[in-house]
């Protein structure tokens, strides 16, 4: 419901099968299945609609399809998987039901590589766009990892981040970034063009404490998890 009504909440702190540690990311697929990044016990969990647990991947480990603190989780408009494996410096691809389908990226600086990947989205066109967040930019793949465009660098001008985090695509393709330590939401092009920005440090409506993750509705409304405010805003 637009006016925040709850409708249901599920799981508890644990290990166990729709347990959770410390979830940092969460999709919803067409479906309405949604996979959670369950952060600290290393895997990605998949729910139906209505909370109930449908399967866990992942462990912890530098291989393929094991994580170390996945962080950033997105569903294409095929069902694929995308979750960004924070310490290993990666993004892993699977299909919806967790069978490993690629991986790219690495440790650096280099186009295509990252320092600590946190926020991921991908477009009606299966690109992939990343917060790379120590790096103090996005960058933007193919559905496969192809390195296709980067934007940003350090500062506090418009195009520039002080640790973006979350990230999302409208249905227009326009990308939204949480920049987190600037205290304020980024909106540009897909090809990093810089359209708007709002915010900056405060507790009063539209301002915020450093948010974390931003999403976007099929009308084109815009929810941002101001983290240290405790709250959501939401936004044309």
């Amino acid at each position: 419901s637009s006016s925040g009504a709850f409708v249901a909440r599920w799981s508890c702190l644990g290990p166990g099968n729709g347990q959770l540690r410390y979830p940092e990311g969460a999709a919803v697929d067409g479906a309405g299945n949604v996979y959670v990044a369950d952060s600290n016990n290393n895997r990605v969990q998949k729910f139906a609609s209505s909370g109930a647990f449908v399967m866990a991947w992942g462990g912890s480990g530098m291989g393929d399809g094991q994580f170390d603190k996945p962080w950033g989780v997105t569903v294409d408009d095929s069902g694929n998987v995308y979750v960004s494996d924070y310490y290993n410096n990666r993004i892993q691809k699977f299909s919806s039901e967790g069978t490993f389908v690629t991986q790219w990226g690495g440790p650096g600086t280099d186009d295509g590589r990252f320092d600590h990947p946190s926020g991921v989205a991908v477009d009606g066109s299966g690109n992939v766009y990343v917060a790379d967040t120590l790096n103090y930019r996005i960058q933007k793949f193919t559905a496969s990892g192809g390195f296709l465009k980067k934007w940003g660098s350090v500062g506090t001008s418009n195009g520039q981040f002080s640790l973006p985090y979350g990230v999302t695509v409208d249905s227009s393709d326009n990308v939204y970034v949480a920049d987190q330590s600037n205290h304020r939401i980024q909106k540009f092009t897909a090809s990093g063009g810089f359209l708007a920005r709002w915010g900056g440090r405060g507790t009063d409506n539209g301002r915020f404490v450093y948010p974390g993750g931003v999403s976007v509705d099929s009308a084109g409304n815009v929810y941002v998890a101001d983290s240290n405010n405790n709250r959501i805003q939401k936004f044309t």
